[in-house]
């Protein structure tokens, strides 16, 4: 083996990395150009009103049914785990503080965003996806209709007005899914546990969520209708076929970037 061989195969790893690196680089400054042309088109148009408010009902209406049940369910769990870990410390009367901190600072924001994304998020990818195969994404353009003012634009207004308040619904279903579980299933006392609720929550708490919902609104928008605007540009497939690998993708990356973002944006605020 020459060396020049020798000095390619101990480079490879490096080459790799570094194009992967440029890789990621690129599709995040694409994203955010995206993200750019998306809010700026938000106030380009009176006709975005009519558009947003079914994009409205479709991500945060027919959305209610699920978080409530999620948030019922997370709540109950919380509570159960939580009423057993302190009881092995005599602290049961913090079981509300417990409850209401852990579902507004954490899991509020962060389920409410996976559980959207989803259900929604899925949904906006194959839907632009499909129009970019069938070409009407095309035809929007030979009418001289911006396709991100009448596609993405409402989108994005519906997923900021709807994340933060399907968090917050979360939030209180989850509160009472723990006194559910933790004090009329483990007998708990109930004034304690809302005791504890009201004085451990305050604005700044009920503020990180709510700036947690924002932020992950954003990312789970754009990266789902990037995704399915771009379809026409994948590599490992196009047609039906793309469509199936740009939902994926988005879902996949939507949810990996929200709980990156919540570290990040935790690590802010503490």
């Amino acid at each position: 083996m020459s060396q020049v061989e020798t000095e390619n195969k101990l480079l490879l790893p490096i080459n790799m990395v570094g194009k992967l690196s440029i890789n990621l680089l690129n599709e995040a400054g694409a994203m955010f150009i995206f993200l750019m042309h998306g809010l700026l088109h938000i106030f380009s148009s009176l006709g975005i009103f009519k558009k947003s408010v079914k994009e409205l009902y479709f991500i945060g209406v027919k959305s209610i049914t699920v978080i409530s049940l999620i948030g019922l369910f997370t709540g109950m769990v919380v509570g159960l785990q939580t009423q057993y870990a302190l009881s092995k410390f005599g602290s049961e009367g913090f079981l509300g503080a417990a409850v209401a901190l852990s579902l507004v600072r954490e899991l509020g924001p962060v389920l409410t965003a996976i559980m959207l994304t989803g259900r929604a998020g899925s949904s906006m990818t194959a839907e632009i996806g499909v129009m970019r195969i069938s070409e009407q994404i095309d035809a929007l353009e030979l009418m001289d209709i911006n396709p991100i003012n009448y596609l993405v634009s409402p989108k994005l207004v519906a997923s900021l007005i709807s994340f933060p308040i399907l968090t917050a619904f979360f939030d209180l279903i989850g509160i009472v899914g723990g006194y559910l579980s933790g004090v009329m299933l483990m007998g708990g006392n109930a004034g304690v546990y809302w005791h504890r609720v009201h004085t451990a929550l305050g604005w700044d708490d009920i503020s990180a969520g709510f700036n947690k919902s924002l932020v992950f609104a954003v990312l789970v928008c754009t990266v789902c209708c990037f995704q399915g605007y771009f379809t026409h540009h994948r590599k490992d497939g196009k047609g039906p076929e793309g469509v199936s690998q740009a939902t994926t993708t988005a879902v996949v990356m939507s949810c990996v970037l929200v709980l990156v973002a919540d570290y990040i944006i935790t690590s802010l605020l503490l």
